[in-house]
């Protein structure tokens, strides 16, 4: 296998983590899967930590090992064939199906998330009613079982913002039009409102809100994004380069680059001091909970 180590990393991190998790799951260490293979234990660490791209028949041979089902393999042989891309746009439905959320995996690894949404409540806090909605006007054509099962996918993630061990802190902000937008009808949105008022007493949780009199603002020349930074490890460096992560209609865009992070990091700072703090924006969320006619 010729390893390169140019490109985006996101692809490869990914890729890495799908292939440790079913070597973890057929019980095998480094060491035994390095002798299935007839590779280095050094180079099984370095595909699983997402240091090197990897060839679509080298992700069979490994998923062959793993007994990984055939419709995973072929979508981890897709996701290898994007392990070598400088730049990457994750096209739902392309070489990647739907289903292999590269994102999630992400979100799962995250340390911190800094997270400013212009239109909707962010899966991580949304009430089951609330994802029902946008996943069923997202998806018109599609079946009740199917947005029951991706309902269920979205409210699942929401256990790693309380799970017990490393959770994710979480500095978020949402425009006003958010609150004040009836999603899914008067209960279903002040269910939702309370939602958000519970989650920001959660303690790895700061949530603010963008109000309208904020005016000109950063996020409104940005949009909707979210900056994903990782644990740090032993040495105080970084384990994985931070990530944006940039939700589009047909597509999801992953941006790396020290100038890049910069620029979102600095919109986000600018985001953050402009909406108002945590407490008024829970006086605000819970006299918007009030105005809705019941």
């Amino acid at each position: 296998m010729t390893e390169q180590t140019t490109g985006s990393t996101v692809p490869r991190r990914q890729l890495g983590r799908y292939l440790r998790d079913l070597r973890n799951g057929q019980r095998l260490t480094v060491r035994a899967a390095a002798e299935r293979l007839e590779w280095s234990e050094a180079k099984i660490w370095r595909i699983e930590t997402g240091q090197v791209g990897l060839r679509s028949l080298d992700v069979e041979a490994m998923c062959r090992i793993y007994g990984a089902a055939p419709d995973l393999t072929e979508a981890l042989m897709g996701l290898a064939k994007e392990t070598k891309a400088k730049g990457w746009w994750h096209s739902y439905g392309d070489v990647i199906p739907e289903w292999l959320d590269v994102y999630i995996g992400l979100e799962e690894a995250a340390a911190s998330i800094s997270w400013y949404e212009s239109e909707l409540v962010p899966g991580l806090l949304q009430t089951d009613g609330y994802a029902r909605a946008v996943i069923s006007a997202d998806n018109p054509g599609v079946g009740d079982e199917e947005i029951d099962r991706r309902v269920h996918v979205r409210i699942e993630r929401q256990a790693l913002v309380t799970r017990i061990t490393a959770a994710p802190e979480l500095n978020i902000v949402l425009n006003e039009s958010i609150v004040r937008r009836p999603v899914g009808g008067a209960e279903v949105m002040v269910a939702q409102l309370r939602r958000l008022l519970d989650a920001s007493e959660f303690p790895n949780v700061a949530l603010r809100v963008m109000p309208f009199s904020a005016g000109l603002h950063p996020g409104l020349m940005s949009g909707p994004f979210e900056l994903l930074r990782f644990p740090l490890n032993g040495d105080g460096k970084e384990t994985e380069p931070p990530t944006v992560y940039v939700d589009g209609f047909t597509g999801a865009l992953y941006l790396e680059k020290p100038k890049e992070i910069r620029r979102y990091d600095e919109a986000f700072g600018g985001i953050w001091s402009a909406a108002l703090n945590e407490r008024s924006s829970q006086d605000l969320l819970n006299r918007a909970s009030k105005e809705i006619p019941l």
